[in-house]
């Protein structure tokens, strides 16, 4: 059951953001909470549904807000494997591997991240989502920060809203991208497939930011390094697929496997068996939530991720007349 808020913007709020605004009314959630609403198309301001959480209000306008009905998932702790890479009473970072789920939801009751740390550290029964602040696609590797205090989750959250949380990522992508460059485009879901995300005129989605660099070029692909200047769904694989650069076995994005002609068999069976999108989260970096001392790490590229890179280049040695 939806629950409805209307607010009239006093005096006091005139010409401040949306969602600034709406933080004040409805002091109960916090202001990234407001946020997504917003972007989800919760909010309307004088009947007319606004999706820019910058949005000046004026004085005298009536803002409607709704608040969808929280289903929580009961997650139980469960003895499993956490690759611990930092730890302190505030929070832990953690080295994800593929195949890992980051908490549970439909068709997934149990065996995730989630599960992993209400096991390892109980306090976070406490938290909301077991102070999980950020998270990855299954398939992705790589490193995730997760607050163990309460202080430490408003924190961090707050950081990673306002883009102060840098994630850099490495990336295996079909075809050959000679630059680097900004993705920028509106993300939602895919109004033909409501399983997917998709890149939609402006205003129609939720902002998206992504940097990227060329690591190393191939004979048809390219290693990338990127950092997200915003945290979508999908955000890195939807916008490399909008520029027609779709990462190496991403199920949902890929157009398939794509072999040249001349490849060895071995190489041909190592892309074969890459069941994964190639995406890595390489590198996280962040103030810590109590003390303020910057915090830096990087995880290393999983086998099976080093392996594709490696046959990769062996590929391109083994054609050296094409450059």
């Amino acid at each position: 059951m939806t629950k409805i808020l209307t607010f009239c913007v006093t005096d006091e709020f005139h010409g401040k953001r949306l969602d600034a605004t709406l933080s004040a009314l409805c002091p109960d959630r916090s202001r990234s909470v407001i946020t997504q609403f917003i972007q989800n198309g919760m909010v309307e301001l004088d009947g007319k549904k606004v999706i820019k959480p910058s949005f000046k209000v004026s004085s005298g306008q009536n803002a409607k807000l709704e608040i969808p009905e929280e289903n929580a998932v009961e997650a139980k702790p469960q003895d499993l494997p956490l690759d611990v890479v930092y730890e302190d009473d505030d929070l832990i970072v953690i080295n994800k591997p593929s195949g890992f789920v980051v908490h549970p939801g439909a068709g997934v009751p149990d065996g995730t991240v989630m599960n992993a740390v209400l096991f390892r550290y109980p306090q976070t029964a406490a938290l909301p989502r077991a102070g999980i602040v950020h998270r990855l696609d299954k398939d992705t590797s790589g490193l995730m920060v997760i607050a163990l205090s309460q202080l430490a989750q408003i924190k961090l959250t707050r950081a990673i809203s306002k883009h102060n949380v840098v994630r850099e990522y490495e990336a295996v992508a079909e075809g050959l991208i000679t630059a680097g460059g900004t993705i920028e485009g509106d993300i939602a879901r895919d109004p033909s497939n409501r399983t997917r995300m998709a890149v939609v005129p402006d205003g129609m989605g939720r902002e998206a930011v992504t940097h990227y660099r060329v690591m190393e070029q191939f004979r048809a692909h390219t290693l990338l390094r990127l950092r997200l200047e915003t945290g979508r769904t999908h955000q890195i694989r939807v916008h490399l697929a909008s520029i027609d650069h779709p990462l190496i076995g991403d199920p949902q994005y890929g157009r398939g496997l794509r072999i040249l002609k001349g490849s060895s068999d071995a190489f041909a069976n190592t892309l074969r068996s890459f069941r994964r999108q190639a995406l890595h989260a390489a590198h996280i970096e962040f103030k810590h939530p109590a003390s303020g001392e910057n915090l830096s790490f990087d995880a290393p590229r999983p086998k099976d991720f080093e392996d594709l890179i490696e046959a990769l280049r062996q590929d391109k040695k083994d054609h050296p007349d094409e450059y």
